[in-house]
């Protein structure tokens, strides 16, 4: 569905994109995720055809985004980070009009108007003002207009920014939702919503993919397995050290929670059953042996840091 080589974009000295390629499959959900100013939100302007590329090429549907721009636009959908919308019409007069202009049969326009309201939640707002809308409403409106004339491709990039976490929860079962009948690219900087949405992600930094692969790959790859939790009752001063010697943890803090002292061990593998024999040898009490799965803010963190580093 999209076929990326080489795009670059620069802004006179200024390389904002460096030589990127990827690839995505038609019925994916992918996540571009890069700290600010990494490159996102240029990437997805190029593919929407809103930014001409410095070089290389970049293709949606088989149409060529840039010799071919108005052909690759009846492909794809585009939500921008701030969606402009007018403020003297209503909302189902501005669809309409957006539907048109998007070439929708004058026939099939009331039919798309109620299927994107559906989706989009928008049934108590069609009627009224524009103006009269909160942020959440407005961003509603936004996503039914890219998806107003029935796009293949979709591209969100910062979908639920400024949302509260109710219309972020609607919005991401949304977009879930629609991966039935579009692929999407979603642009995003909050990690979590990508690990709850898509099956591939792309990490950006300095303008370059430096990471592209399932999070669970990312996680193995990385070697990073999460934490696991100990709460045991010890007053052995020594504490730290002993579990930091343990085979398969990598760092233990402490906190004290009464009698008790909480252990969160930063581990590369799954030790619970040295920890556990450890703490039989030692003879601490045990209320809790647990394990928490790495996250993508962790596999995020090590990949951009180590890219500081070079």
């Amino acid at each position: 569905m999209i076929k990326v080589e080489r795009l670059t974009k620069r802004y006179g000295s200024v390389t904002a994109v460096d030589s990127i390629d990827f690839e995505v499959d038609k019925g994916e959900i992918v996540g571009m995720l890069g700290p600010n100013g990494a490159g996102k939100s240029t990437t997805v302007r190029m593919l929407a055809c809103y930014l001409p590329p410095t070089s290389g090429r970049a293709e949606v549907a088989g149409c060529d985004v840039f010799k071919e721009s108005l052909r690759a636009r009846e492909h794809i959908g585009y939500l921008p980070e701030h969606v402009p919308l007018p403020h003297d019409m209503r909302v189902n007069e501005y669809l309409a009009f957006r539907a048109a202009l998007k070439g929708v049969p004058g026939r099939r326009i009331k039919e798309r108007l109620a299927d994107v309201s559906d989706l989009c939640g928008l049934a108590e707002v069609e009627k009224k003002m524009i103006s009269t809308l909160s942020k959440g409403f407005r961003q509603r409106v936004g996503l039914a207009d890219a998806m107003i004339h029935e796009p293949e491709l979709l591209i969100l990039d910062e979908p639920t920014i400024g949302l509260d976490p109710n219309q972020i929860r609607h919005v991401r079962e949304l977009i879930k939702n629609l991966r039935r009948h579009h692929t999407i690219l979603l642009s995003t900087h909050i990690l979590s919503e990508v690990e709850m949405i898509c099956s591939r992600v792309i990490i950006i930094n300095k303008g370059r993919i430096v990471v592209l692969d399932t999070p669970e790959n990312l996680r193995s790859r990385l070697g990073l397995e999460g934490e696991v939790i100990l709460e045991a009752r010890t007053e052995d001063p020594h504490a730290i050290a002993k579990l930091r010697a343990l085979h398969g943890v990598k760092d233990a803090i402490a906190e004290k929670l009464g009698d008790w002292t909480r252990f969160t061990l930063h581990v590369e593998s799954d030790p619970r059953e040295i920890i556990h024999a450890f703490a039989v040898k030692e003879s601490w009490p045990v209320r809790e042996l647990s394990r928490r799965s790495a996250t993508l803010e962790q596999v995020f963190a090590e990949v951009t840091h180590a890219e500081e580093q070079e």
